[in-house]
Order: structure tokens, then C-alpha cells, then sequence
């Protein structure tokens, strides 16, 4: 197993060195301040994130799959973690805050390792992408209301999401002019940086003129504030509060589901052509080890990210040797670094994470999907509700449950079609207004059922079936189970019994296009006997070409 998760290093290239150092050194100018930013969305100090920019990062490198994967931590992760951290140890001091954090990443990490065992890598598919637009939204709304106090220099004291708009906007003649002209400048230098230099490293420039203008210029006179006193050196050894486990799996949960979808989305959006296919399930062992070793050493939950993988890939990264050089950066700055972080103003500091967070909100995919589907276009909205309303972490549980019920929904809601033939051709479509002409044969009914078929849905497939029954008046219905992929037992039960009632009434019953294992289910009951080879048929063209020889030889007859 170790030769496998070491492949890369095994077949490294000497010309990939170059690459995947400069790819490292320009992924690092990015991770570092985002990192940082997101332990203060989830109310951590600052060492916090470097802390998950170095272990996770470097065991991602040494067990993951994905060659360009940066993994540290993001937006959605540190707001999940901070609510948990607010419920849970409220108004605590540093340590207990510390030991919680660490029990709850190394829950996330267990969580993860656990799902890798039991092949569970499938779960990711469960959150359709319309609701994870609308959590995203909703994560970016409650970031920056979340920022937006440290941007305008206001404090008050924090509630709800509701609550602090409120507090925003009755706090806004109190605003400090100096610290939000100083947010303002970061957010142009982000936004000029990125305009004409999409490569360069927008977020450490905005940090170092940060940094500079509260050297140069005593902003703290001002009434600006600083992030404080950051620690140099290795992080010490962090015991998990094993007493917190019960309260805090849940969220491990949650966080644990979101680490992996977006480790996932992140890897399969960056793959190169000549990159190993991603495996859900290394990938759930991959994620599982590195949180389980941040935990240890004062990480927060990690995963993989959109952005910064997206600046390590661009920068040419080769393979995982460039998340290696970008963790040696962390360690860098970690231990010589420290003294000048401490200067970094806490509005320069909100307005990066803003710029990021406002990303989680694509105006154009909302648009899209509004235009294709508008049932899809309210999950995103049930999903921005609940996380906004709710809470993040009851949020993403509406989330799962608006992907889950949708999916129950569209199981549960089969659609069935009265068919026609295209004039001239052996097609057979749907009959709707924009085909009026297709073709029908008097006494023949062509229904056409999709999905599978089992107890929840049998009773209300047969009654759309009877309405189309009843104003046919046919003689022989055909069933087109071509897209039928299974025929539970209660469901054909109910349509044997159907069978039998319908044959009493004059009304014949042919199965069309079974699927193999449709076909050997129906053959092994009692209907499959009832109807024999004669009432089952490969395609619709052969069902209409029995049908009209049947007619033509009761006409001939009477004739």
C-alpha cells in the first residue's frame, strides 16, 4: 500500500524540480494569507492557519492522489469550525479552545478514515451542485457579515446572523474612516494585482503594504487594529478534549462531508491529462491522515481548495513535491516570519477574506440554472435560507436533506409518456404539441416508463397510466421498459394483479424492451408465465408490426 500512495516519488522526473519549486514558492504566496484569514473567519488565532497550510499539507503530498492538490483548509471549513467552536466553548480560555479544535478536527480525520474503509467515496454525489451553489452563496453572505465589523472598525457583540446586519448597520456612523480606507486599498491592489498580473501573488502583496503602512505610518494612532501577537517556532503537541465528543460529532460530521466534496471538486477540476485518475476512496484516506495528524499538532479541519490549487496548477505544478516546497515556505515563515505578522491590521486582513468570500457567489451559474430548471433554482434557495437563518452547521444539514429529498422526489415521481412515431422514420418519442403529426395505431397503447420501479412508486406509476388507459379505450397496451433498470417485487406483484384485472376487461398487456435483469425477474414470476414469449418484444417496431398483423388477420377474418 505504502509503494502505491509513493508512486510519485518513485517516478519522479528531474524536469518536473524547477516546476514544482516555483509552482510551491507562488502557491505559498497565496495559501499563507488565506490560511491565516480563515482561522480568523473561524475566530482562531492567526498561528492557527499556518499551522494547517504545514501538516496537512505535507501528509496530503505524501498519501494523496491528486498531483496539483493544495491542501490546508477554506472559507466553508473555517466558518463550520467557528460555529462549532463558538457553540461549544463560549467565552473559554485559549487552551480548552485548542483542545476542542483538536477533537474536533481529529473527529473530522476519523470520520473520513472511517468512510475510506467502508468504500463510502460515492457519498460525495449525494449533494446535487444546485444546492452546493446555495450553500456556498449562504457561506459567503455569513463571512462577510462576519468581516464586515473589522472592515468599518466597529465592534459590538456578536449573535445571529439577522442580528449582526442589524448591529452592522446601527454601528455605521461609528465607523473609522482610516481603517476602512485602508480596506479599500486592499481590496484594489487585490483587484489591480489580479487584472493585470492573474499569477501574481495579489493576496501577499495586499499583506505587505498592510504590514508596511502600520510600520510607516502608526495606523495604530488611528484606532486601526492589529491580529496581535503571533508565536514563533514548531507547534506544540495538542491533546484532544475527549469529553467534547459527544457534542461535537455532529459537526464533525458536516465538516468531515464538505472537507471531502470540496477536496473532491478541486481535484477533478485540475487534473491534467497525464494525471492519475482520482479515487474517491484514496482520496477520503488521503484527507482522513492529514486531519488526523493536524489535529495533534493545532491544525484546523482541512481540505482541499478551488483557488489555491488552481494558482499551484497554473504555476506548473508537476506533482505533489510543489505542496512539499510550499509547506517548507510555512515552516519559514513560522519561525522567522512571526514578528512582522503581528503587524498585520485586521481590515486588511477582513478584506481579503471578503474578496475570496464574495467568489463563493457565481451571479452567471445562478442565472444558468434559473433558465434549465427552476425547481433547481429553489434549492438554491432553501440552501442560502438555511445556512443564513439557521446557522452554517444546520445549514448544511438542509442542504443534504433539500439533495436527499430531491432525489427521493425524482425516484419516488417517475415520469410516464404516451409515445408516437416520428412520420416516415422507426422513432418513437413522446407525443406533445410540437410533434402533432407523429404517428399512433388505433387500439394501440404505447406507454413509456423510466427508472426503476418498486413499492414507493409502483401505485403512483399505475395512476398516471390510468387516465391515458381510459381516454385510449385501447385494446392492447404496450409498456416500453427499455429505461427500466429494476422491477422490484411489490411492483410486480401490482402488476401481475393489473394484468389479471385488465384481461378480464378485454384489455391485453405486452411488456416491450425488457433490460436483462428485468427480463430474468419477470420470467421467474408468475406474470412472465402469464405472458409468455408471445406478449414480451425486443423494441416498440416489433410490438406495432405484431399488433397490425393481428388486425389485419381479425379483419380478414370477418371479412
Amino acid at each position: 500500500m505504502f509503494e502505491r500512495r509513493s508512486h510519485w516519488l518513485r517516478g519522479y522526473q528531474r524536469a518536473w524540480l524547477g516546476p514544482d519549486i516555483i509552482a510551491g514558492l507562488t502557491a505559498a504566496a497565496v495559501v499563507l494569507p488565506m490560511a491565516m484569514a480563515y482561522a480568523a473567519i473561524a475566530g482562531l488565532p492567526l498561528q492557527v492557519g499556518l499551522y494547517t497550510a504545514l501538516v496537512p499539507m505535507v501528509a496530503y503530498a505524501l498519501v494523496g492522489s491528486s498531483r496539483a492538490l493544495s491542501v490546508s483548509t477554506s472559507s466553508t471549513i473555517a466558518i463550520l469550525t467557528g460555529t462549532q467552536l463558538g457553540e461549544s466553548t463560549p467565552g473559554i480560555d485559549h487552551g480548552a479552545v485548542m483542545a476542542a479544535l483538536s477533537m474536533l478536527t481529529l473527529l473530522v480525520g476519523a470520520i473520513l478514515l472511517l468512510a475510506s474503509l467502508l468504500r463510502c467515496g460515492f457519498i460525495a454525489n449525494f449533494i446535487s451542485h444546485p444546492v452546493l451553489v446555495g450553500f456556498k452563496a449562504g457561506i459567503a453572505l455569513v463571512i462577510a457579515v462576519d468581516q464586515l465589523p473589522k472592515l468599518l472598525g466597529i465592534q459590538f457583540h456578536k449573535g445571529s446572523f439577522l442580528h449582526n446586519l442589524l448591529s452592522i448597520m446601527e454601528g455605521l456612523p461609528n465607523t473609522s474612516v482610516t481603517t476602512v480606507t485602508l480596506g479599500l486599498v486592499t481590496i484594489g491592489i487585490l483587484m489591480v494585482v489580479e487584472r493585470f498580473l492573474p499569477r501574481g501573488p495579489a493576496p501577499l502583496l495586499a499583506l505587505a503594504v498592510g504590514i508596511a503602512s502600520m510600520g510607516l505610518l502608526g495606523l495604530q494612532s488611528h484606532g486601526v487594529q492589529t491580529v496581535g501577537r503571533v508565536p514563533q517556532g514548531f507547534p506544540s503537541l495538542t491533546w484532544p478534549d475527549f469529553s467534547l465528543l459527544d457534542q461535537l460529532w455532529p459537526a464533525a460530521l458536516g465538516i468531515a462531508l464538505m472537507s471531502f466534496t470540496e477536496t473532491i471538486a478541486a481535484g477533478r477540476a485540475f487534473v491534467a491529462p497525464h494525471d492519475p485518475l482520482l479515487g474517491p476512496n484514496r482520496e477520503l484516506l488521503a484527507t482522513g491522515i492529514a486531519n488526523v495528524a493536524g489535529a495533534l499538532l493545532g491544525a484546523m479541519p482541512a481540505g482541499g481548495g478551488t483557488s489555491q490549487t488552481a494558482i499551484n496548477r497554473f504555476a506548473g505544478a508537476k506533482s505533489q513535491l510543489s505542496a512539499l516546497v510550499t509547506a517548507g515556505v510555512t515552516l519559514v515563515t513560522m519561525f522567522a516570519l512571526a514578528p512582522l505578522v503581528e503587524l498585520l491590521p485586521q481590515a486588511t486582513l477582513a478584506a481579503i477574506v471578503l474578496v475570496y468570500a464574495t467568489r463563493l457567489i457565481d451571479p452567471l451559474e445562478f442565472g444558468a440554472i434559473a433558465r434549465i430548471r427552476w425547481r433547481e433554482f429553489g434549492w438554491i434557495i432553501v440552501a442560502v435560507a438555511g445556512v443564513v437563518l439557521l446557522g452554517t452547521l444546520k445549514g448544511i444539514l438542509v442542504a443534504v436533506a433539500v439533495s436527499l429529498l430531491a432525489l427521493a422526489y425524482d425516484v419516488a415521481n417517475p415520469p410516464v409518456y404516451v409515445l408516437g412515431r416520428k412520420p416516415g422514420t422507426n422513432v418513437f418519442r413522446p407525443r406533445s404539441t410540437e410533434h402533432p403529426d407523429d404517428e399512433t395505431v388505433p387500439g394501440l397503447l404505447l406507454l413509456q416508463l423510466e427508472g426503476p420501479i418498486f413499492f414507493v412508486n409502483a401505485e403512483l406509476i399505475a395512476d398516471k397510466m390510468r387516465p391515458f388507459v381510459v381516454s385510449a379505450h385501447p385494446k392492447v397496451v404496450a409498456l416500453d421498459l427499455s429505461g427500466v433498470s429494476d422491477l422490484e417485487y411489490t411492483a410486480l406483484k401490482m402488476l401481475t394483479e393489473a394484468e389479471k384485472r385488465n384481461r378480464d376487461h378485454g384489455l391485453t398487456l405486452w411488456l416491450v424492451g425488457l433490460q436483462p435483469t428485468v427480463l430474468a425477474t419477470v420470467q421467474r414470476s408468475p406474470l412472465g408465465k402469464t405472458l409468455g414469449r408471445e406478449r414480451m418484444f425486443f423494441n416498440l417496431e416489433q410490438a406495432v408490426a405484431r399488433y397490425k398483423a393481428m388486425t389485419e388477420t381479425v379483419t380478414a377474418r370477418g371479412d
